[in-house]
């Protein structure tokens, strides 16, 4: 069985056909998927979802590169978390790719996310793009090691991955890791330890191959764990078994109420 540790299934390209995502999860043998808010504003939608299906988790946050919406306070991200369906906190990290200019304000958001993890004692879900420096730094700033969490569609080097684990995170890998282009990504999945793995798809974004061009969806992410499988010398079954195992050990929300 696989977990798509990261999806976004209220998005316009995937909510209006849930059954037939959740029929082809099934078939590919997804048993859970992790629905990720990137805006307060549509963080209800994602409640509602994880509500309605009991292998559907949520998190709460606002993603770092979201200029127009509410901005979060830490009590604010405390209050919504207070859900037992609502199993992290995030998606939150720095983007400095899609944004230019000063940036501040999105590094006292990062600050503000981790302090609500601390807080509530639940999972940072992280993005960074073209900001791996200034993310580990503020993470060390921040002792976001309390809370744990995962780098999520993790693209920087080996020594970055290095220096999450260390904090005490995990390493999620999309269907970036099957392109054609990523040789040195799967050097990283290869060479971090297996127990603190996870995959994700990021849809419905990032397609792996045999479906890249098209929609992504969570019934896609057993193409990652094949790929990482090949570069690992072992099965995709063995994939699925320990990225499992590892989405449970840290989000333990989840595991509470697993079905």
């Amino acid at each position: 069985m696989y977990i798509d540790s990261h999806c976004h299934i209220n998005f316009p390209e995937l909510a209006g056909r849930l059954p037939e995502i959740f029929g082809r999860m099934a078939e590919n043998h997804v048993s859970h998927a992790l629905c990720i808010s990137v805006e307060l504003e549509k963080f209800p939608e994602i409640r509602t979802l994880a509500e309605a299906h009991s292998n559907v988790y949520a998190s709460v946050g606002v993603h770092p590169d979201h200029e127009d919406c509410t901005e979060p306070t830490v009590d604010q991200l405390v209050a919504l978390a207070n859900h037992p369906k609502v199993v992290a906190i995030g998606e939150t990290g720095l983007d400095y790719f899609r944004l230019t200019g000063d940036l501040e304000w999105q590094r006292e958001r990062f600050r503000t996310h981790i302090r609500a993890a601390r807080a509530c004692r639940k999972p940072l879900v992280i993005h960074t793009r073209a900001a791996a420096d200034d993310t580990l730094a503020i993470m060390r700033e921040e002792n976001a090691g309390e809370a744990g969490g995962v780098m999520h569609c993790f693209t920087e080097s080996l020594a970055v991955a290095q220096a999450a684990i260390e904090l005490g995170f995990y390493i999620s890998f999309s269907g970036i890791v099957t392109f054609k282009n990523a040789a040195a990504l799967r050097e990283v999945a290869a060479a971090i330890p297996l127990d603190r793995m996870l995959i994700e798809t990021d849809s419905p974004y990032l397609a792996p191959v045999p479906h890249r061009g098209q929609t992504n969806e969570p019934g896609f992410v057993k193409h990652v764990a094949e790929e990482i499988a090949r570069v690992r010398g072992t099965t995709p079954e063995a994939i699925g078994e320990a990225t499992t195992e590892n989405f449970f050990r840290l989000f333990a929300a989840a595991k509470a109420i697993s079905p």
